[in-house]
């Protein structure tokens, strides 16, 4: 299929940014690294039990941003069905439901507690939308979607925070819900973003991938 790419490329640095991502070469030991992995779910529940709904600004520019969302009609109204694959606390959801009345959304995320947040929001209707609790990596998106039903998936600040040797999954996951030919429409921290250059040192994992100190991941993209 085609990837259409527009907006980000890797900014340049600054010659101080590039000698402090130069040094910062130890990586965070594999005994962690571990720990990290097998502790992911529990770490994002505890960074919703910290931030609630507060954390994250409603997103109101996913239809501005993503054209798409309005070409994958092949009509005026018909009814479009979206996944938002790591929904979080809804800031994209809602926003999206209220300003377009013909989509039916499923959504999910890792964590437990943002999916009850979900649940509880004031515009939250099982007419509308269905969300549940999902680990992309490895619990299967057809218990809760039926295949090739979906027009649209969503991942929005998602892959960022999987491991890069399980990115595959999820995108295989997806794949078994897309109808044939839809697209997924991706947005996730890109290559030397400040984010990145804010890690303090110890904080490296991977090549391009890093742990914050509430022990939540985030990977930066390049093209």
């Amino acid at each position: 299929g085609s990837v259409q790419k527009k907006g980000h490329s890797a900014r340049i640095l600054s010659p101080e940014e590039a000698e402090k991502l130069a040094k910062d070469q130890v990586l965070v030991s594999e005994f962690k690294q571990l720990k990290l992995e097998k502790e992911a779910q529990k770490n994002w529940d505890l960074f919703y039990k910290r931030n609630s709904t507060n954390f994250f600004k409603d997103r109101h520019w996913t239809t501005r941003e993503f054209e798409e969302l309005k070409a994958s009609r092949e009509f005026a109204d018909q009814k479009l069905t979206i996944l938002e694959a790591g929904c979080g606390v809804g800031n994209c959801l809602f926003p999206l439901l209220e300003e377009d009345l013909n989509i039916f959304a499923y959504a999910c995320d890792f964590s437990p507690r943002a999916v009850e947040y979900v649940k509880k929001h004031a515009l939250y209707s099982t007419e509308r939308c269905k969300v549940f609790q999902c680990d992309l990596t490895k619990d299967d998106l057809l218990e809760n979607i039926p295949a090739d039903s979906v027009d649209v998936v969503m991942l929005i600040f998602v892959l960022s925070a999987i491991h890069p040797d399980k990115m595959h999954l999820v995108l295989k996951n997806i794949y078994k819900v897309l109808k044939p030919g839809k697209c997924v429409l991706f947005r996730d921290y890109g290559l030397y973003d400040h984010a990145m250059l804010r890690f303090k040192s110890g904080s490296k994992l991977g090549e391009n991938f890093y742990v914050r100190q509430d022990g939540t991941r985030s990977y930066f993209f390049t093209e």
